[in-house]
């Protein structure tokens, strides 16, 4: 093998200790940098030597695991995803890595169809931020959610409950009861004749027609 194809592959024959993810001063890499997002990989599993290839997913030092994307050519199902922990790995070549520069030709024709096949839908980047971002706005929705819920309220309560958020947003429970709006409460069994007008300050036509609209909801069907 040539030193331009060595540079290219990064076979990791030539190094145990690169094999096993470490450097060369023998501290561990991250998986992230031992097995870079978006390369191409070749991998030789323990016991008995199979050889697998695909692009690196992601990886998670937690599990200590990469996910691999494989394609597949001429079959429905066009691509299918692997978890390999790592400790089960003997050997691993990186093909490609789409980080790096690709302008050597010094490979394979079977190693660019690898590629191209793999690399025809691309996957993007994920920002740690914004998927920090995205759980702390789930989290928010989630104990909002959590707030809604009455341990008290019977079934049909807590749909009309339900029904009455999506509509009216200013909506709490004051025990088995719903407040709406902070003028409205509706009581059990949740029905139109249980709905009162309890704080008839402002407008009384205002207030009026609001009583009408929720007792509109609480009639409606489910």
């Amino acid at each position: 093998m040539s030193t331009s194809r060595e540079m290219k592959t990064f076979s990791m024959k030539s190094s145990p200790q690169s094999s096993s993810g470490m450097n060369r001063w023998g501290k561990k890499l991250p998986l992230c940098e031992a097995y870079p997002v978006n390369s191409i990989i070749e991998l030789t599993l323990e016991p008995n030597g199979e050889v697998i290839s695909g692009l690196v997913y992601c990886t998670d030092d937690v599990s200590n695991s990469i996910v691999l994307k494989r394609s597949h050519r001429n079959t429905p199902v066009t691509s299918d995803v692997q978890i390999v922990n790592v400790s089960s790995i003997r050997d691993k070549k990186i093909i490609r890595d789409l980080a790096a520069s690709t302008e050597s030709t010094d490979t394979s024709d079977q190693e660019v169809l690898n590629v191209s096949d793999e690399i025809s839908v691309p996957i993007l980047v994920v920002s740690k931020k914004e998927v920090e971002e995205i759980e702390k706005r789930a989290a928010k929705i989630a104990e909002e959610t959590f707030h809604h819920i009455n341990q008290k309220a019977t079934p049909e309560g807590q749909s009309l409950f339900q029904r009455l958020l999506k509509a009216c947003n200013e909506v709490v429970w004051s025990g088995e009861a719903i407040l709406v709006l902070n003028q409205i409460r509706v009581d059990p069994p949740y029905g139109s004749e249980n709905c009162v007008l309890f704080n008839k300050g402002g407008d009384e036509v205002l207030n009026e027609g609001s009583l009408e609209r929720v007792k509109r909801i609480v009639s409606a069907p489910n």
